[in-house]
């Protein structure tokens, strides 16, 4: 039964990871929490258990989503090497911050501000027009805050990186291609980070690496690794504005799961 549960939820984090740029990791975590509980897993380490295998999949579903974006010449490769240098960093630190405390106030937190940016998209409502992609530092601080915030929350950061980069006046199928290749280094930055800080937990479960467990990421990265695929084609078949109300949507869905 949890194996189907992770085969079903691999292909929904492979779509969104290829349509929105995002990991997929707004729907893992949640699920892969409640499904460790059912398990009977030691809640003093489920939910970093849930995050960490959330990251270490989300490896799996950027490669194949940023290859099939790469093919439509989507991905801004020196804005994503800038963001890379901070993200290394903040990834790090926040594998850190989520193992040392606990995090419902983060949560809500982080709800709040998807709930801005969500309203924020699918309304229009833009700043300064004449906003432009920031240069080489800007870029590199923007990634320490979204590899610190995207391993709090095991997610591969599209849901703060693609607004960041629309509120850049980076065209959005570029800003969520992009974003689909900086989900790679907070994957795999964070990913190493939770198993070197779990590597000692002695309530972990069997077939544990550190915070990952590994039947759930075999489970989730298979058809994640197609669906991703199958998400990136349509996202360069919908209308921007079409594709920044469906993100928004889904942000917001995000924000209230959060605050609840």
């Amino acid at each position: 039964m949890e194996l189907l549960l992770y085969l079903v939820l691999g292909a929904a984090a492979g779509t969104l990871a290829g349509l929105f740029g995002v990991g997929g990791g707004i729907i893992i975590v949640p699920v892969l929490v409640l499904s460790f509980a059912a398990q009977g897993f030691d809640a003093a380490v489920l939910t970093h258990l849930a995050v960490g295998t959330s990251l270490a999949t989300i490896i799996f579903t950027s490669i194949n989503s940023v290859l099939e974006h790469q093919r439509k010449g989507a991905v801004l490769w020196p804005v994503f090497a800038w963001m890379t240098l901070g993200i290394l960093f903040g990834a790090a630190i926040g594998a850190m911050t989520a193992a040392a405390i606990q995090g419902p106030m983060l949560q809500k937190i982080i709800g709040v501000f998807a709930i801005i940016i969500a309203i924020q998209m699918a309304l229009e409502l833009k700043p300064n027009p004449s906003r432009t992609v920031p240069g080489k530092p800007g870029l590199t601080l923007a990634g320490v805050v979204i590899g610190w915030a995207s391993a709090i929350f095991g997610i591969g950061g599209g849901s703060l990186s693609v607004p960041f980069l629309t509120w850049r006046s980076v065209p959005m199928q570029k800003a969520v291609a992009t974003s689909s290749a900086c989900g790679l280094p907070i994957a795999v930055a964070s990913a190493l980070s939770f198993i070197w800080l779990g590597w000692d937990k002695p309530e972990l479960p069997e077939w544990s690496l550190g915070f990952v467990y590994l039947p759930a990421l075999v489970g989730i990265a298979i058809p994640s690794m197609f669906f991703a695929r199958v998400g990136a084609r349509l996202a360069h078949k919908l209308s921007p504005r079409l594709l920044k109300r469906l993100f928004a949507l889904l942000l917001f869905s995000v924000g209230l799961s959060f605050l609840i």
